[in-house]
């Protein structure tokens, strides 16, 4: 028998689909079941438009068969079949696509696409076989055909045996080798398991025989193995079901056969567009943080399908990182891909998708606020911390779309508030949005530095994230309203005693400076405090590096050492000036040991490390002798 040659250009591609296109070997199956169906959507196309062909949907389907003992994996479809000529053309010539053809010369109708874009998806059979063998008989044909090849050599065409039209793959799989486990690819849990996974949503019957053990007939001790035809794939995805039909325990099954997670989750969204590009998706907010979300390991991104097929499993740019938790699906008819139908070209569609897709979550996550506060709360605690990281990213690019989500812990309504509530409620003269930072609600409580905003009935929002201060450094403004730490060195609140105060800078100057001088540049300056009303000291800055942030850039690697500008200020009104002016006058002495112990009295308020701890209880030490 005459073996006919490839063509040089189809040789080398062939070699490139063998070694080099397909990531994952297992793509195969999902590649020829794809075919498959084409072959089917094609009858049935033809049924829609030829009267004298009856269609009925349940004689079509796709079977999986296999025989270990001889190493053979059969893939057989009740579709429109090929000719001999069809044969030649399709499968001789590597990237010629029977479908493409079909679908430049006729109208699909009736929502059918046809999935295979190129005719190279066949060729992945040589990943596992040493020999592909294909018997195909077309619709209207008298005559079935054998066309087989062991690969780049080439291949044979001749005529064949097959009762019925449809299309008969036979792969003669490999031995296995030091490198490849072979084997699995005739394994029953294996084949199932690769369907489910790429051509779960295929939309005709894919058929295997499986085993199974049952009791005897008449027996209740004596079992007997039997094989079954079983259909192996859903068929109907969910997201092509009717919303109004599908009830929340639908979405959560769907979750938990997809293993998004082992929570339930908090809010699904099912998204149906029929527009400039069409797609399906269902997109799920989980409830729980999955244990590696905040480490390198996380993969984000969402299911893809085309048309139903699998194409990859975390498409990363379906999603940006500021919603990387959220979990789900999107199936479009109109996406382009590439010569192995497993990567995204970066196309229009693509990135329009994506676009909808973020809007639409920032949408429901407001909704979701507002309506079911309690579940937001909950959904916040697991992921409001990648929200401020969304904030402070890109250059403060998404602070729009995301500022409205965020929350914060409020010293007046002693619970989380939004930007929003807290702007909302402000009193009449009230300048700026105050915040205090430290490591917990309980130490911001006790910070010096919240007793004049208090005092003046205005409410303050507590950051104890380390990415806090920097998204709201990146947002500047809400609504006009500028955000104001209590630590900074203006607070934007009118004081009555303001000229009392200026004189009193003045009269101690002398004070100041030579504290100022003992602390060296520990500090930028010594005044007088006009925040303090009960402690004695605290530390506040000058500048836009605030004291939590300096914490923050000092535990980076590669910090370079940035520093706040540090303030130390000093209440008049409490009984320690007294003492220091006393000092002052009699004892330069103990004015450096009041100084020093200041110092670190406020460092250790804000939770900065003081730098000489010895120092530090031996100055306590002087002071009790």
């Amino acid at each position: 028998m005459e073996v006919k040659q490839f063509q040089a250009e189809s040789k080398r591609l062939l070699d490139m689909m063998i070694h080099s296109i397909y990531s994952q070997r297992e793509i195969f199956l999902r590649e020829l079941i794809s075919n498959a169906s084409d072959a089917i959507d094609k009858i049935y196309y033809k049924a829609l438009t030829d009267e004298s062909l009856a269609f009925d949907k349940d004689s079509y389907y796709i079977k999986v068969e296999t025989d270990k003992d001889s190493r053979i994996l059969k893939i057989s479809d009740t579709g429109i079949g090929m000719t001999k000529e069809e044969l030649e053309n399709n499968l001789g010539i590597i990237a010629k696509s029977g479908s493409l053809a079909f679908k430049s010369e006729t109208e699909v109708k009736d929502g059918h696409e046809i999935i295979g874009q190129f005719g190279v998806g066949f060729y992945s059979a040589f990943m596992v076989a040493d020999v592909v063998t294909v018997i195909s008989k077309a619709l209207g044909s008298d005559t079935a055909y054998k066309w087989e090849s062991k690969g780049a050599d080439g291949y044979t065409i001749e005529p064949s045996e097959k009762d019925s039209v449809g299309t008969i793959i036979i792969l003669k799989i490999k031995e296995n080798n030091e490198d490849e486990n072979y084997d699995e690819f005739l394994e029953e849990y294996r084949l199932k398991s690769i369907i489910k996974k790429y051509s779960d949503f295929i939309r005709y019957p894919i058929k295997m025989d499986v085993s199974d053990r049952k009791l005897k007939e008449g027996s209740e001790t004596e079992y007997e193995d039997i094989q079954e035809e079983q259909i192996i794939n859903s068929m109907v995805p969910i997201w092509r079901k009717n919303k109004q039909e599908l009830t929340k325990e639908d979405y959560d099954n769907f979750y938990a056969e997809k293993r998004y997670g082992f929570d339930k989750p908090i809010k699904h969204i099912h998204i149906s567009v029929d527009g400039a590009v069409r797609y399906n998706a269902i997109l799920f907010v989980p409830e729980k943080i999955p244990f590696d979300y905040y480490s390198q390991e996380y993969e984000k991104g969402l299911e893809l399908y085309s048309n139903g097929v699998l194409i990859m499993n975390k498409c990363a740019d379906l999603l940006p990182d500021y919603f990387s938790f959220v979990k789900g699906m999107v199936d479009s008819e109109d996406l382009s891909l590439n010569i192995s139908r497993e990567m995204l070209q970066q196309d229009r569609q693509l990135k329009l998708i994506a676009k909808n897709i973020s809007k639409k979550v920032k949408s429901e996550l407001q909704s979701l606020l507002k309506e079911d506060r309690d579940k937001y709360e909950e959904f916040y605690h697991s992921f409001g911390r990648q929200l401020k990281f969304g904030v402070y990213s890109d250059f403060g690019s998404n602070k729009e779309l995301l500022q409205d989500l965020l929350l914060f812990y409020s010293s007046k309504e002693k619970k989380l508030v939004s930007l929003d509530e807290y702007v909302s409620r402000m009193p009449e003269g009230q300048k700026y949005i105050y915040y205090a930072t430290g490591e917990s609600n309980e130490r911001i409580d006790k910070l010096p530095q919240t007793e004049v905003v208090s005092d003046k009935g205005y409410e303050i929002l507590y950051f104890t994230d380390d990415i806090d201060e920097f998204a709201i450094k990146m947002i500047m403004t809400y609504k006009e309203k500028e955000f104001k730490s209590v630590s900074s060195g203006d607070l934007g609140i009118e004081d009555e005693n303001k000229n009392a105060e200026t004189s009193v800078d003045i009269e101690n100057k002398d004070l100041f400076d030579f504290m100022k001088n003992i602390l060296s540049d520990k500090v930028k300056e010594v005044r007088v405090s006009k925040r303090l009303r009960s402690h004695p000291v605290c530390l506040t800055t000058d500048g836009e590096i605030t004291l939590e942030m300096e914490k923050v850039l000092k535990a980076m690697p590669n910090s370079q050492n940035i520093k706040a500008e540090k303030v130390l200020e000093i209440n008049v009104n409490h009984d320690i000036y007294q003492s220091l002016k006393a000092a002052f006058e009699h004892d330069k002495e103990k004015l450096t040991l009041y100084t020093n112990l200041l110092y670190n009295q406020a460092l250790l308020i804000e939770g900065l490390p003081i730098n000489d701890p010895v120092e530090f209880t031996n100055d306590i030490c002087k002071i009790m002798i």
